[in-house]
């Protein structure tokens, strides 16, 4: 399964390309984030580093690239990468968040602490507190690793590797009850993510090789109402196969269950779109931007969504948000200035 801080980037930064990008000079970063959604890193690395050609100072693809390589473990080149995001764009959580991470992997731990206690402060992705409780734990600091992987437990329960951690942190601290309770909290989970990972790869198989119906028969099996992170897995396979009109269901519902998921909620405004139901996508995709106003994707959807709706007066701030996050979009500058000309009128 794609890490989540990929998927969310793979999806965000990909949905923001205008036609123009898709189709013209920088087909090659289209095709590069499909190749990260599909997990093929080292053929997306290739694309990534085709597109930097006619865009070589664009932070958007570095980054994207940066992450590209560090999925590959290619730690030292992604490293430079991150900073040449950061020499383009100034100072982003993104950037410090990964850093840190290629810090832990390195085993610099005091700067690892220093990079993600930083990037904690408003945490880019979810597993934030996680790897810095690791890298606390790493240090040999028992009592703030188990603050933060405390804090890792509540922001992600069904992650088994924060309750494996936890219970590594309280071992060595001699609290050995709760360490005896995180030890079986891991067991059950990893036990579920097995079971899980085997009806994805079945799902998946399924939406590219047999009829529709008995792939949603076979997708289903993954549904848990209760479950937000399943049904948003879910609600991504059916609408990364092009089928959203089965995707809003899980989507919905995950978005019922965790009202801040990103996720649920990006990927419930994307379905809406695709589905040309813009009224329906504007809500979801309007809360996504609130939750990560970072992310141009979510921004361009935004953007385009209330194009469609014909609402000039909303668009227009939402348009000079996405010019701040990609100034070099002359097609957004141009739209800006109309409207800002059609409100003095």
């Amino acid at each position: 399964m794609i890490p989540l801080a990929t998927a969310v980037l793979a999806v965000a930064l990909g949905a923001g390309q205008s036609q123009d990008e898709k189709t013209g000079g920088d087909a090659h970063l289209s095709r590069a984030t499909q190749l990260v959604r599909e997990q093929l890193y080292e053929a997306a690395a290739g694309e990534y580093e085709a597109a930097l050609t006619s865009r070589p100072n664009d932070p958007r693809v570095h980054l994207q690239y940066a992450v590209c390589l560090f999925n590959l473990g290619r730690n030292d080149e992604a490293r430079k990468e991150f900073e040449r995001v950061r020499d383009i764009a100034g100072e982003s959580r993104y950037v410090t968040y990964y850093l840190g991470r290629i810090d832990l992997l390195a085993n610099d731990y005091e700067s690892a602490i220093k990079l993600l206690g930083a990037a904690a402060a408003n945490p880019p992705f979810p597993d934030t507190a996680f790897h810095l409780g690791v890298a606390y734990a790493s240090f040999g600091d028992d009592k703030a690793a188990i603050q933060w992987l405390e804090q890792a437990v509540k922001a992600s329960p069904q992650d088994y590797r924060v309750h494996y951690r936890l219970a590594r942190a309280y071992s060595s601290a001699g609290r050995e009850e709760e360490a005896g309770r995180e030890y079986t909290s891991y067991e059950r989970l990893r036990n579920e993510q097995k079971a899980t990972e085997e009806v994805v790869r079945a799902c998946s198989d399924a939406l590219h090789g047999s009829p529709p119906a008995n792939a949603r028969e076979i997708c289903h099996r993954i549904y848990d109402p209760n479950d937000p992170e399943k049904l948003t897995l879910l609600g991504q396979l059916f609408g990364d196969s092009g089928m959203p009109e089965d995707a809003l269901e899980p989507l919905s519902r995950a978005a019922q269950l965790d009202p801040k998921s990103f996720e649920a909620l990006h990927d419930l405004g994307v379905s809406y779109f695709r589905l040309r139901r813009y009224q329906e996508a504007r809500k979801p995709l309007e809360t996504a931007v609130s939750l990560r106003p970072e992310f141009y994707g979510s921004v361009a959807l935004v953007r385009a969504t209330l194009y469609m709706l014909g609402d000039d007066a909303a668009a227009l701030p939402v348009l000079e948000h996405a010019l701040r996050l990609k100034p070099s979009d002359t097609e957004t500058r141009a739209v800006v200035e109309k409207l800002r000309i059609a409100r003095k009128q």
